[in-house]
């Protein structure tokens, strides 16, 4: 399927690994130039060239901690140096420290909704003329505890309930400026970082990190794992022409292990 996205300009946070990289790989061989962003600049410039090896197309950087505001005038003015305009915002970056309300510091909470939460409004509202210009498309990435919350996970939960809630405001806003806001929700994805905490996890059940992984699926009722590129297959189709007519929408790439409606 033609997906109509080359020559399309997009802007991927969060992008030097995992779920961010497999979105900036899925896009740029859809046609799309890149911007990509992350904190790390090493990581970021080695996925950078990768990427423009394989696929031929425009990619590049700019290494920001995007919970700084600063770095969201740095991002939008060397954005702007490098490309006419923008497509596609893909707001991915962001990880939440896991633990109970007792487990918690003042700071992990800061820290929490410093990037994922307000990081990434600042960025909404910084490129949203950009975007209305182009009719462009803002695709956000949470996580399935803003829906089906757990003690645990009190603070990822939080946070990506308030950024659901805050996208779902925005796509009726994106109706009169003919931008679409639309939201991403994985399940459990096998990123480095989700297979370090089931090895984590399995240590302390006596469970080597592959009896941990399937103990897990079986739990969820899964036929498998997610992988970052079914994540990234959903928002290379949203970002295309051919999803225009979906606005405001959460859509969970879990395999169906999300049983709340």
């Amino acid at each position: 399927m033609n997906l109509e996205l080359a020559g399309k300009r997009a802007l991927v946070t969060g992008a030097s690994r995992g779920i961010g990289r497999a979105i900036a790989e899925r896009l740029a061989g859809e046609g799309c130039d890149l911007f990509l962003v992350a904190r790390t600049e090493v990581e970021l410039r080695a996925a950078a060239i990768e990427i423009a090896t394989v696929t031929g197309r425009g990619v590049e950087i700019c290494a920001a901690d995007l919970s700084e505001i600063a770095s969201i005038e740095a991002v939008a003015n060397s954005l702007k140096s490098a490309f006419d305009g923008l497509d596609i915002l893909v707001n991915n970056a962001g990880a939440a420290k896991g633990g109970t309300i007792f487990d918690l510091e003042e700071a992990d909470w800061h820290a929490g909704f410093g990037l994922k939460f307000f990081g990434a409004l600042r960025l909404i509202r910084k490129l949203w003329p950009l975007l209305k210009e182009a009719r462009g498309t803002v695709i956000n990435v949470t996580g399935y505890f803003g829906k089906t919350p757990a003690p645990n996970i009190i603070l990822g939960g939080a946070v990506n309930a308030a950024f659901e809630n805050a996208s779902k405001a925005l796509a009726q806003m994106g109706l009169a400026d003919d931008v679409n806001v639309n939201v991403v929700r994985p399940g459990m994805t096998m990123t480095d970082r989700q297979r370090a905490l089931l090895v984590q996890w399995g240590a302390a059940q006596g469970l080597s990190g592959e009896e941990a992984e399937q103990r897990r699926i079986a739990s969820m009722g899964l036929r498998r794992a997610g992988e970052p590129q079914d994540v990234a297959a959903m928002i290379a189709f949203l970002a295309s022409p051919l999803a225009r007519h979906i606005n405001g929408a959460i859509l969970p790439v879990d395999g169906g292990g999300t049983g709340a409606l």
